[in-house]
């Protein structure tokens, strides 16, 4: 395995191979025990990866263009040989960034071995260091454990703080400081056994697969919102900004999709995230298409307003145009940030009480071409041995209700808490 820290140079070439096979199965059944795991699937389609064939660990404002370099001189430096030729061939890397500037720490990683899967096409690469690596078996591993003994407790604010946080907000947001600010809070399980990232990995996969699920370096979750997609010259982003709860009754949530659908609190909300992405993306893009109303996404727990931005790419070979160059370029978005970005962020880091490290920041993955995805570390968790932290954050826009706000959180937790096979009450 080769570390670097702030993309140092290349000592020993990446040596690549991929090669179709046939399908092994459930991606994330064939995950081997231990950290060095890194999994991005979605309605079983995907990519899955163990071992570490090199890693590069950044931090602070500079953590985008310190990976991409990394990055680009690991490509440079590859001897590849791909039978297969899609995206997600050949040398492949994991990452996820932190959502602020300070600390910032962020990684991409290598795997030894990746498995994927694309329609009726399942491939299995191997990557060495200065040698061809051995072809491993690939089938479904032992089944993880379950956590036992889940117990929840408050993060760094309780329920009554945060509220408070909220309503401060809301004052700013009155007096003209600034139109929107998310804001985030989380929770803490504690097992009386070392949890097995596989375990609440598989439950996400399989409760919420019109999801992402993810895990990088320890972060875990499944997101429904996909920042930017880069494939082939085409970009798309799903922009997921306005919230309601489901009620378990399908009469019901239809009502509440429609009250959703015609909220003035959540369409504005909604309207400055789907501005941001599109500013962001238009600079790249030779056309783009912006939907001028949103749908309404339908998940298991709650049911989002959504938008897919589409565009195409100005030049697919562009250098700077690879899907990390937009994913940074779209980072922070109004869905996870706020409007005016500056300012939102800001006020974040004076009044959230907590630090956010890589949730909400881009995580996903980018092959040798530039092509990838990279959703927003959404309904994510970070997992430490018997520990795991869990997040969820909610916009605040003039006329938030903070209360409101907080049970909008709760139901945003329900993801990785039942994951977990934590059904008890939530504090707060």
């Amino acid at each position: 395995m080769t570390e670097h820290s702030n993309a140092a140079s290349v000592e020993v070439p990446l040596v690549v191979r991929t090669v179709a096979v046939e399908d092994p199965g459930a991606l994330l059944a064939l995950l081997p025990p231990g950290p060095d795991t890194a999994a991005w699937v979605r309605r079983g389609d995907g990519l899955v990866g163990w071992g570490v064939a090199a890693i590069c660990r950044t931090t602070g404002a500079d953590r985008f263009a310190d990976a991409k370099r990394w990055w680009s001189q690991q490509v440079r430096s590859a001897v590849v040989r791909d039978e297969v030729d899609r995206p997600g061939t050949g040398v492949v890397c994991f990452g996820s960034f932190g959502f602020a500037d300070e600390p910032g720490h962020s990684v991409l990683m290598v795997p030894e071995v990746v498995v994927g899967r694309r329609g009726s096409t399942t491939w299995v690469t191997t990557i060495g260091v200065g040698s061809i690596p051995s072809f491993p078996a690939v089938a479904a591993a032992d089944a993880p454990e379950a956590p036992r003994g889940i117990a929840f407790s408050d993060g760094e604010l309780t329920g009554t703080q945060w509220v408070c946080v909220v309503a401060d907000a809301v004052r700013l947001i009155n007096a003209g400081a600034l139109e929107k600010v998310v804001l985030a809070r989380d929770l803490v399980a504690t097992a009386e056994n070392d949890i097995d990232v596989r375990w609440p990995l598989r439950r996400l996969a399989e409760t919420y697969p019109m999801c992402w699920t993810f895990h990088v370096d320890g972060l875990f979750g499944a997101t429904p919102e996909m920042l930017v997609r880069r494939e082939r010259g085409l970009v798309t982003s799903r922009v997921l900004a306005g919230t309601i709860r489901r009620t378990g009754d399908d009469a019901r949530d239809l009502a509440q999709a429609a009250t959703l659908a015609r909220s003035s609190k959540d369409l504005e909300e909604h309207e400055y995230a789907v501005r941001s992405v599109a500013d962001a993306l238009d600079p790249h893009c030779s056309s783009m298409n912006v939907p001028e109303s949103p749908f309404v996404l339908h998940l298991p727990n709650v049911m989002h307003l959504a938008t897919d931005v589409a565009g195409v790419m100005h030049d697919t070979a562009d250098p700077l145009g690879t899907s990390l160059d937009l994913a940074e370029a779209l980072h922070p978005s109004a869905a996870v940030g706020g409007t005016p970005t500056d300012v939102a962020t800001a006020l974040i880091g004076e009044i959230e009480g907590m630090e956010r490290g890589r949730y909400a920041g881009p995580v996903g993955w980018m092959d040798a071409t530039g092509d990838g995805e990279w959703g927003l570390a959404l309904r994510s968790a970070e997992i430490d041995g018997d520990r795991v932290r869990l997040f969820a954050g909610c916009g605040v826009v003039a006329d938030s209700d903070p209360e409101a706000e907080l049970a909008e959180a709760q139901a945003k937790f329900v993801p990785v808490r039942d994951s977990l096979g934590g059904l008890d009450p939530l504090p707060g």
